[in-house]
């Protein structure tokens, strides 16, 4: 099941010291055609009865994401369909064949401009739960002085979600249509803070046939595709 929403954001202990309770918006990466899956959107998968993309925005709204926006592009229709209720923002890409920065950059742009900072999550990541988005939020307020962008590492690889300020998002707009937050980094590169952890939900995410074989095998729990999901 979903993690039931329970914590939310807490004062800034880090990184600036504002003492306040951190404003964070959040986009979802959902645009992708799911190519290496038959062409079939991969957020769709479910774990437990639930969509992967509920599962996302149940874990975000759970630690107490203040605005989420979902970026949409392939099989929007199929995935707008399971958002029914959810109080998010759907932002289409019209092309997304562009690219993930494409997607980002629209995201970015559609989120309330009072945010202390922002995530960036992708919309196929079955292990992550609301305490996996607090830990990353606590890392991000614990961050040294001049750090302006925290991600999880395990096992000395990175994994996903991405948090950064609101100086970063706003840097990120201002530049070429090309620059998304690991363009950013490659460029800020000491301002750029691993989170280290050993919760092996960051760095998975389902893309492959073998990726959905993998899970199941070492999680016992398969991940299925939904009725009506079709490839397209």
């Amino acid at each position: 099941m979903a993690d039931v929403p329970t914590a939310g954001c807490t004062p800034d202990e880090g990184g600036g010291g504002q003492g306040r309770r951190l404003v964070v918006g959040a986009v979802v990466l959902a645009a992708g055609a799911g190519s290496r899956l038959g062409n079939r959107p991969k957020c769709l998968l479910e774990l437990d009865g639930v969509p992967l993309i509920r599962r996302q925005l149940a874990a975000l709204s759970g630690a107490g994401v203040d605005d989420i926006v979902v970026v949409l592009g392939h099989h929007a229709g199929q995935i707008e369909a399971v958002l029914v209720g959810w109080p998010v923002t759907r932002v289409r890409n019209p092309n997304p064949d562009d690219g993930q920065v494409s997607s980002q950059r629209l995201g970015l742009a559609a989120l309330g401009g009072r945010l202390d900072a922002v995530i960036v999550a992708l919309a196929d990541q079955p292990l992550i739960g609301a305490p996996h988005i607090t830990a990353l939020i606590q890392a991000f307020e614990k961050r040294p002085a001049g750090t302006a962008v925290v991600y999880p590492e395990v096992a000395g690889e990175r994994g996903n979600p991405v948090m950064f300020t609101a100086e970063v998002r706003a840097q990120i707009l201002a530049g070429p249509a090309d620059v998304g937050c690991r363009q950013w980094q490659a460029a800020h590169a000491d301002a750029v803070l691993p989170f280290v952890t050993d919760h092996r939900g960051y760095r998975l995410d389902i893309d492959t046939v073998d990726d959905l074989e993998a899970f199941a095998r070492d999680t016992g729990q398969p991940l299925r595709w939904p009725a009506g999901c079709i490839d397209s």
